[in-house]
């Protein structure tokens, strides 16, 4: 079995999620499944019906309860949400723990260093938990200084024009 990496797409640039679906795709394609994580999207009215039709190879998890993306909440919702969050980076903690898919994307973890939902550290302790032959695709906007040791590859996507 190959060694599995860590990746990290971030920037300001469109297309991180997408990149990151196109390699679950490939997976899917190859036999292998894939489990998604979504964070701080907030709960979209199209994407699960589609997302949905691409199981069992391809298996996604939200644990946003809002409509709404996480930036866009008061502080009282975003407390509420900040729980639902964390419930999903515990669920990411036994998926990668027990290394029940050869490919984890964890979508917008990065925005939750970011945002102090969780902290380098915790981000830190879960990426400790790899299996030797997983692959784990981290996305966000920002790139902290403090995670970035534990990558493999770094893309940064940005728009040029």
């Amino acid at each position: 079995m190959s060694a599995g990496k860590i990746q990290f797409y971030y920037g300001e640039g469109h297309g991180k999620s997408t990149a990151a679906m196109g390699r679950a795709i490939q997976v899917a394609a190859n036999g292998s499944e894939t489990i998604l994580i979504q964070f701080l999207k907030g709960k979209s009215e199209i994407e699960p019906p589609f997302m949905t039709r691409l199981e069992p190879e391809i298996k996604v998890f939200n644990f946003a309860k809002s409509e709404e993306c996480f930036d866009e909440l008061d502080s009282k919702r975003r407390q509420e949400e900040i729980m639902n969050l964390r419930n999903g980076y515990n669920y990411s903690r036994k998926v990668i723990g027990t290394g029940m898919s050869n490919l984890v994307i964890l979508d917008e973890i990065l925005g939750l260093v970011d945002e102090e939902v969780i902290s380098a550290e915790e981000f830190g302790e879960l990426m400790e938990l790899k299996p030797e032959e997983m692959t784990i695709i981290c996305t966000g906007r920002v790139l902290h200084d403090s995670i970035r040791q534990f990558a493999d590859e770094i893309y940064n996507i940005t728009q040029e024009k």
